[in-house]
């Protein structure tokens, strides 16, 4: 019973520590993701901007044009923190345009590649901080629930268990040690043979 009251409190130490540890990460993603989401919102807004000025000066055909036909590639580097798998970086791999395709055909449209490309690359960090911090906000509920359940029913019901259990042993040796005195008392009383009084 002892030990399992130990290892329960470990347990909950444990818990505990993590649930710091995992807290910390928590809050170091969600300053990363609001920094991230601040870039990712300008570098939208500003090839949106060179978008607009793009088509204004060569119309949709010249957008057409424009889109190379390979696509941009994301990759993410997962780690993994007490137990919680979660992003950790990304790399992003421009689209590329090949020989045979046409470069955009105004400069408006060239600015807006690549600031979309730069949207993209802020996108992806914003995306893979804001996933970290809502993959490590989860675990962390987990584990203060299970904190709770271990401090405030587990622990409780184990001590109450133990004490009892200690209690049931101190009155048997309370009674043993009684019935040891009343044995001694009624020897002593007893004639020994041989002895008449």
């Amino acid at each position: 019973m002892r030990r399992a009251l130990a290892t329960a409190e470990r347990g909950a130490d444990l818990l505990e520590r993590k649930l710091r540890l995992v807290l910390d990460r928590e809050r170091s993603a969600r300053r990363a993701a609001a920094g991230a989401g601040r870039m990712w919102r300008e570098r939208l807004a500003e090839a949106d901007t060179w978008l607009v000025r793009g088509v204004l000066l060569g119309g949709e055909r010249a957008l057409t044009q424009a889109v190379p036909a390979d696509r941009a590639r994301v990759e993410v580097r997962w780690a993994v923190l007490m137990g919680v798998r979660h992003p950790a970086a990304v790399s992003c791999t421009d689209a590329v345009r090949t020989a045979r395709e046409p470069a955009p055909p105004n400069t408006a449209l060239v600015l807006a590649e690549s600031a979309y490309r730069a949207a993209v690359r802020a996108g992806a960090e914003y995306a893979a901080h804001h996933a970290a911090a809502e993959l490590l906000a989860a675990e962390a509920e987990r584990t203060r629930r299970r904190v709770r359940a271990l401090r405030r029913h587990w622990i409780p019901r184990l001590r109450h268990e133990l004490a009892a259990v200690e209690l049931a042993l101190e009155e048997s040796e309370h009674e043993e040690a009684v019935r040891r005195r009343w044995a001694a008392s009624q020897g002593a009383q007893r004639p020994r043979h041989g002895e008449h009084s």
